[in-house]
């Protein structure tokens, strides 16, 4: 009982409990959440922008150019022997623009 008058009585003393969870949370949206964000959609924009004839990387390693880009589903062409595969589009890590190759 006197624990609920004392909180009554001094309303800044409830604020100070909570400031420190307070604070964590907004350091660890700044520094953990918003960033993996900026990177989910600069992906998402890199996929929807895929054309024919793209260098691509695969989570897997792979590397080869875009035949086709159908909804969901990208046809690479692999160097070696022109061997043709299909992947999900969401497998496709980075595309690799001719300034990317020309870097030693």
């Amino acid at each position: 009982m006197t624990s609920l008058l004392c909180f009554a009585a001094n309303p800044l003393q409830s604020l100070t409990t909570f400031a420190p969870f307070i604070l964590i949370f907004v350091v660890f949206y700044l520094f953990m959440i918003r960033p993996g964000q900026r990177r989910q959609k600069t992906w998402q924009e890199m996929l929807s922008k895929l054309k024919s004839g793209d260098r691509v990387t695969t989570t897997g390693g792979i590397r080869g150019v875009v035949i086709s880009v159908k909804e969901d589903i990208v046809q690479l062409r692999v160097a070696p022997d022109n061997i043709k595969l299909e992947v999900v589009k969401s497998a496709i890590a980075s595309v690799t623009t001719d300034e990317d190759q020309s870097k030693p």
